[in-house]
């Protein structure tokens, strides 16, 4: 980050008081696009799901680079995860950089942003695919009427509620504290407290922008070679690689909104809000837009919200092992 950036991004977080022309009315319309956006996915959780197909019939190709004996999961060292080191974050947009930003992005009336610090985690680099989860529902009959519409491995599933996801997290972390072929690195960190569990938004959005604020992934300027958005259909995991990312994460820009663990609420965030078992009529955020979003619903820190009983062929999600 050059110097005049850095001056720029800490005069904009203390003197709050220049306003951008039109922030009102731009209030109003997100607020407008929220409501709309939630009746809208609320009218797609009646629509009719294929019935998922077992692993047996995916096609050699589509698994290539993932383990059919270690639940479809990345053949890599840490099966697919990545640590995210101990430390703090800018959470949240500054407008002064981030022309785009929304108002729910803000951290509190008087700053645009705040610091967050977590511990140590684990973030799965692509999103939870088609294979794995079907291999949860293999193993699960009380999942049997889990439904979703692509029978291709590596895309990523889709059309799940807010609650599989989570049975299907409890499920891999029991497959992974009892497996031999579990990483001695990850099985140490379950056995000291670790959980395999969907990200907070914290978690999320640190992962996805790293430690200097960046707007995007991969840093403050749009680039479409790196991230599937604008586009007409969802791809298969990682087809976009993103060395430039922060931690080299895929498809945290598009491809599928991704649930978290946290309920959506005005910030400051606050850790202790985050629970799995709220109201039912808690709606939870989901972070990083999907193939059929514009640019302004692909930044690290854009707040989307999702009833927990939708399913959506744009919304998956991706997993953490963490400690919180």
């Amino acid at each position: 980050m050059s110097k005049a950036t850095a001056d720029n991004k800490a005069e904009a977080m203390e003197a709050d008081e220049h306003e951008i022309p039109g922030r009102a009315l731009g209030l109003s319309i997100m607020c407008a696009m929220i409501v709309f956006v939630a009746f809208w996915m609320s009218l797609q959780s009646g629509q009719t799901y294929l019935t998922v197909n077992t692993t047996s019939t995916f096609d050699a190709d589509a698994t290539a680079g993932f383990l059919a004996d270690s639940w479809y999961l990345p053949d890599d060292e840490l099966l697919g995860f990545v640590l995210i080191p101990t430390g703090s974050f800018l959470m949240g947009s500054n407008p002064a950089l981030d022309r785009l930003a929304y108002e729910n992005e803000r951290w509190s009336s008087s700053r645009r942003q705040g610091t967050v610090d977590l511990p140590e985690y684990y973030i799965g680099k692509f999103e939870v695919t088609v294979a794995q989860f079907s291999a949860f529902i293999e193993d699960s009959p009380d999942q049997a009427n889990s439904v979703f519409s692509s029978a291709v491995a590596n895309i990523p599933i889709t059309n799940i509620t807010w609650p599989e996801a989570l049975a299907y997290a409890r499920w891999l972390e029991q497959q992974m504290k009892a497996s031999a072929n579990t990483p001695e690195d990850l099985k140490s960190f379950l056995e000291s407290g670790g959980r395999i569990i969907l990200p907070s938004e914290a978690e999320w959005e640190k992962a996805a922008r790293g430690t200097d604020g960046r707007v995007f992934p991969w840093g403050n300027e749009t680039r479409s070679d790196l991230a599937n958005y604008g586009s007409t259909a969802v791809l298969p995991v990682g087809s976009k690689p993103c060395t430039e990312c922060a931690h080299g994460l895929a498809d945290m820009s598009g491809n599928v909104w991704e649930i978290t663990r946290s309920p959506m609420q005005a910030y400051p965030y606050d850790s202790e809000d985050d629970a799995e078992n709220l109201s039912d009529d808690a709606l939870w955020v989901m972070r990083g837009g999907s193939y059929s979003d514009t640019v302004g619903n692909v930044r690290a820190a854009v707040r989307g919200a999702v009833d927990p009983g939708v399913r959506n062929g744009s919304i998956g999600f991706r997993l953490v092992i963490s400690k919180l």
